[in-house]
């Protein structure tokens, strides 16, 4: 009986174990929302590189992209970039000169992950991203990026420990 038990405290913490491993993985993750009522979208980063290069603009419902970022310094968006399109800020910042003059504005910049998620939530099409930590049920997570080892010491600053929860 005694082996049984122990075994079952083990499973216990292995179960704990995994669990805390996914808070803590979920803090160096880039969560990519739409509107909790939006159609279901299939999209990977390619996908999604192409929707904020605004070299896709509808979906497959007919419905426009309205990609929104956060402000050029945001550690979020540092991120995002890093993984999604492997260029400097002022390599973007070239790219969006040559298409503004094509007639293609770059993505609305919204000064807050807050203001991301009630764009999002209200405005049709909107395609946003956030820290998994401001998440809600307003909008719904359709991508999950994993952080750039360099930048997630960062990333996990952006989703404090609750208060009174164990570190």
């Amino acid at each position: 009986m005694a082996c049984r038990s122990s075994s079952s405290v083990r499973f216990a913490a292995f179960l704990a174990g995994l669990l805390l491993c996914g808070t803590v993985s979920a803090k160096n993750e880039i969560a990519v929302i739409v509107a909790k009522d939006a159609p279901a979208l299939q999209i990977d980063t390619s996908i999604l590189r192409d929707i904020y290069l605004k070299k896709i603009f509808i979906d497959e419902y007919g419905q426009t992209f309205v990609p929104v970022n956060l402000p050029p310094q945001h550690p979020l968006r540092h991120a995002l970039t890093a993984i999604m399109f492997k260029k400097s800020m002022q390599q973007l910042q070239d790219y969006w000169n040559q298409r503004y003059f094509h007639g293609i504005a770059p993505p609305y910049v919204l000064r807050s992950q807050e203001a991301v998620v009630q764009f999002v939530a209200k405005t049709p099409g909107a395609i946003g991203y956030v820290a998994p930590c401001h998440l809600d049920d307003r909008v719904r997570q359709i991508l999950a990026i994993p952080a750039p080892p360099s930048q997630r010491e960062e990333l996990e600053k952006l989703c404090p420990p609750a208060e009174g929860a164990a570190e």
